[in-house]
């Protein structure tokens, strides 16, 4: 018998789903967009000045990836848990430093997320100048479709939309983005090499608010896909 080299099993591979396709996509890194839809950024009493702001980024490890139709406990700690519906854009090329005309190249296709969110340490945290992690990096708070395919194609409009218990909650269109596919893609791109399996979580748009145990939320992306999540007891 070969004995590992570890001290522990490694964790596992993290993927995703690929429609009309046996073979997976494996995840590398959860790169999210804050206040990227002007109401959802007045409604965080934060509203943004394009002329004179510039796209701002947080991230989640690999392990907050769940995919659709999955049941995730409500997580401790919190007790204003917050739904974020929003637009996946998938990278499947190497770039560093693209352009915005070249940043299409980079796509590979898209899907539908969830960024779920403890408002209530967001705000808190927020408030006092600290990192939003214990907000936003939470177990199972990544949750992700299966993948489009759509290499090289930029999604400029679209309804998105997310309902709770059957009741609409967020409906917007991706044209409200304040920075679009292609900006966001070059604008990250001067910061980190990016790489096959990033993830980019564009932004939600506005009517964020709690979920209890026992919710089922519902959302779709014209021309993406749907996307489902049911939140169990703690």
């Amino acid at each position: 018998m070969t004995q590992s080299p570890y001290l522990w099993s490694p964790p596992p591979i993290q993927s995703l789903a690929v429609r009309g396709a046996a073979a997976r996509a494996p995840v590398n890194r959860l790169f999210f967009v804050g206040r990227n839809y002007h109401a959802h950024a007045a409604e965080m009493g934060r509203p943004v000045d394009r002329s004179v702001d510039r796209p701002f980024y947080f991230t989640k490890s690999p392990q907050a990836l769940v995919e659709s139709g999955a049941s995730v406990a409500y997580p401790p700690e919190t007790a204003n848990y917050h739904h974020e519906m929003e637009l996946v854009v998938v990278i499947g090329d190497r770039g560093f430093r693209v352009t915005v005309e070249n940043a299409h190249r980079l796509i590979y296709g898209y899907a539908c997320g969830l960024d779920m969110t403890r408002r209530d340490l967001q705000f808190a945290l927020r408030d006092k100048g600290r990192p939003w992690d214990l907000a936003k990096n939470v177990e199972g708070s990544a949750v992700v479709s299966d993948i489009v395919p759509a290499p090289g194609v930029v999604l400029e409009r679209g309804a998105i939309e997310l309902s709770v218990n059957k009741e609409i909650r967020q409906r917007s269109d991706l044209d409200k983005l304040i920075w679009n596919v292609r900006e966001l893609i070059a604008d990250l791109s001067l910061f980190y090499h990016l790489e096959p399996g990033d993830l980019i979580f564009t932004g939600t748009p506005e009517g964020v608010g709690p979920v209890k145990p026992g919710d089922v939320l519902e959302g779709r992306i014209e021309g993406v896909g749907t996307i489902a999540l049911t939140i169990a007891p703690p």
